[in-house]
Formats: structure tokens, sequence, C-alpha cells
């Protein structure tokens, strides 16, 4: 792998060209795997990324006495979806293991503890801990390092929570609902939930697993109980992941085409194809995937990303080399993401000399000429869309560097290699 600290992000020397092949999809992944440990018989996941995110969510199943068995992007898991107690689960900074296991670890048949990352004990947990407290569980703790304690199940039932801060925590309780005696049934009351489709995707993947989903009324989700059934899965490509790489097009004026885009998908980077358009690139679907080209100069844009958050530093830093201002709104709550990302923006972008402010729902950021500062390296805050949005940025701006690179293992195995990769051709 390619040196992982202080890296020299690689300039373009012109258009970028290419196809890409990008990994898995993190959000699909760990949606497969939770469903597989508690389903009634083995299971297979296709696809799953080799990343730091699938790799703790099988440690977590492994610790809840679930056989994981890891063959490159094959996991095999055994096992009937009796889960046990007795653990420690390292969420790492994995908001899907840190929102999505607890609820699992109800079923099981002892204590449970929960840590993680630094970060991870900053981040946001309280409303998936006092739902479990109201369906019966008892939590010792509202913030990582908590002990679950696992009964061997779960009474279930009605419970409200304010999910404003993440969809994960209906995404939560929803996975594991079926084998709640009473399933589950969770209405949000707040402000509105952020990234629904992520709420989609663990709606239509439960269906997929044979559990009865009512989700007809708006901010209420009814999972009844029953069996999650053994099945094989396979996780379609990572499109967040993916608009990194279609952003190189985008600000070099080159073309880039992300293989295998799938023709359908609820992930919410799908949504960076019309904010690629408002930049003035071309989108173009074909049977070799999606490609995109891009303008000879990017027009900035206005748009509301509170449906697909995770691409706020993507597009910041595509809104840093546009030639007119742009702003970003509806993410607030991104400030509760593997660092505050509003904050990381403003002032990595302030570094490279852009005129950009924080609002009270995102940023505003108008054209300026960007240096990289000689003594500053681009910080990445262990935040892997911090990292690729300095990689984006030194396409275009000579002499960026990355202070952690590494942190993109999170959600994609050797990120340099592939964005060399795709430089050179």
């Amino acid at each position: 792998m390619a040196d992982t600290k202080f890296y020299a992000a690689p300039v373009a020397g012109g258009p970028v060209r290419g196809i890409v092949a990008v990994p898995g999809s993190k959000s699909v992944t760990n949606r497969a795997l939770l469903l597989s440990g508690l389903a009634a018989g083995p299971s297979v996941v296709h696809g799953a990324p080799a990343t730091r995110d699938t790799a703790l969510m099988c440690g977590a199943l492994r610790s809840l006495g679930v056989p994981v068995e890891v063959d490159g992007e094959r996991v095999a898991l055994g096992g009937d979806g009796t889960l046990t107690g007795g653990g420690t689960v390292d969420c790492g900074l994995a908001g899907t293991v840190m929102r999505f296991v607890p609820p699992a670890a109800t079923l099981a048949d002892g204590a449970v503890l929960f840590d993680g990352d630094p970060h991870a004990r900053t981040r946001p947990m309280g409303a998936v801990l006092e739902a479990l407290r109201a369906l019966g569980a008892v939590v010792d703790g509202d913030r990582l390092p908590f002990v679950l304690h696992g009964a061997g199940g779960l009474a279930g039932g009605d419970v409200t929570i304010d999910a404003s801060a993440s969809s994960q925590f209906v995404s939560g309780l929803l996975l594991s609902g079926a084998r709640f005696d009473k399933g589950v049934t969770v209405l949000h009351d707040g402000a509105p939930v952020p990234s629904l489709p992520h709420i989609d995707m663990t709606v239509a993947m439960l269906r997929e697993a044979g559990v009865a989903v009512d989700d007809s009324q708006p901010d209420v989700w009814r999972v009844e109980p029953g069996p999650i059934a053994a099945r094989e899965w396979t996780v379609e490509p990572d499109l967040s992941n993916a608009s990194v790489f279609l952003a190189a097009a985008a600000v070099t004026a080159g073309e880039v085409t992300v293989a295998g885009w799938p023709a359908r998908s609820t992930q919410p980077g799908a949504e960076v194809l019309p904010v690629l358009e408002r930049f003035g690139a071309t989108v173009t679907p074909s049977g070799a995937g999606m490609t995109v080209r891009g303008p000879d100069r990017l027009t900035g844009v206005d748009v509301d990303l509170h449906e697909a958050s995770e691409l706020t530093p993507t597009v910041a830093a595509i809104a840093a080399l546009a030639a007119t201002p742009s702003r970003i709104r509806g993410v607030a709550h991104i400030r509760g993401h593997e660092t505050d990302r509003l904050a990381a923006l403003v002032a990595e972008l302030t570094a490279l000399g852009a005129d950009v402010n924080e609002t009270e729902d995102g940023l505003e950021i108008r054209p300026r000429a960007l240096t990289a500062p000689a003594d500053r390296p681009w910080g990445a805050y262990a935040d892997h869309r911090m990292a690729t949005a300095g990689a984006v940025l030194g396409l275009v701006v000579p002499g960026v560097t990355i202070d952690d690179v590494a942190c993109t293992t999170k959600t994609f195995p050797d990120f340099p290699g592939r964005w060399a990769a795709l430089l050179s051709g």
C-alpha cells in the first residue's frame, strides 16, 4: 500500500480520464452482516469490502457468539441466530456498529461491553439507548463506553425517539426488531430525519430477508415479529466513495466512468449525480457504468444535502474550485459525524485560502485562488471523507498533503492506490 502518513495528493497533469471499480457499500454490507447474524441459519455476504468498518462489524458479531469466516470479499456467517453475552464490542469509529449492534445485543444471554475510538465516545448515542430502555433493556451508561445487559430477548413494542441527529437510530432498532417479542414500532418526534434513503435501504433489506415492515405512515416504521431468513447477499458498489472519482472528472474537465453503477439504489450517494449536473458536468449512464464529463468551467451550486449529507465534503471540495459562489444547506447534523465536518471543512478550506463560512445548517463558499500552505497539511481528523476531499482538491491545487490518508480504510481499501491508478490512466 502507498505511504499513509503525510500523503502527497497527486496533481492532475490534465483532464482525468478512466474507468474505476469501487469497493462495495459499507452501508449495505453492515446491514447484511447484522441481518445474517440474526438469521435462522447460515448466510453469505458477497462483495463485502475489506475495510475497517466491515472488520468491526464482523468482530462485533463474533463477540456475540456468531461464527464468522472471512475470505476476501466473501463473508460466511453460521449459527441459528442465538447470541451470547460476556464479550466486548469494539465499535471503532463505525456508526453502523455503535448504533446497530446494541439492539441485537439485547438478545444475548449476558452483559456486553461496548467501547470504541476516542472520538466515538463523543458521538450521539442517547436516542438508541433510551429507546432500548423504554423497550425493556437494561443499559449502564449513555455514551460509549456502556454496558448492555442482555436477557436473551426483549419485549419490544412501541417507542418514540428523536432521530434528527442520525437516521441510524431508526435503522438500528428496525434491524433487530423482528426478533423482539412484540416486534417494534418506531415513531420519530423531532426535526426531520436526515439521510432518509438509509432508512429506505434498511426497510428494503428487511423485506428481502422475509421481514414484514410497514412504512406507509411518515415518521413511523412498524416491524412485525418473526424470523429473519438466512440468504445470500450481494453488495453493490459504494456510491458515496464513487462520488470522489466522479468529482475528479468534474474538477479537471475530464471523463470518468464508475463501473457497476446500479440501475436503482437506495444509497444516498446516488444523489451526487444531479449535484454534479448542477455544477455543469454531464452525466451519462451506460452498460459500462456511470460516466461523468467535467465542464470547462464549474458553476457554483445551492444544494440541500439533508438526504445525502455524507456527500458534503466532496461537494464542498468541488465548490471551492468553482467559478461562482456555492451554498450547502440542510447538514447541521454532520457536526456529530466522524468529526464535526462543518468546522473541519471551514478550517481546512480556509487554510488553502478559500473564502468559506459556516452557517446554521451548512456552508457558504465563494471563489478565491487556492494555495497549499507549506507549513500545514490538510487535516483528515481521522475522517475518511475529509481525507478524500483533500485528494480531490489536490488534483488542482499543487502541494496538498493529507495528514492521515490511512483513515480511508474505514470504507475504502487502498484508496491511495486506486486514486493513483485512475490518474495514471
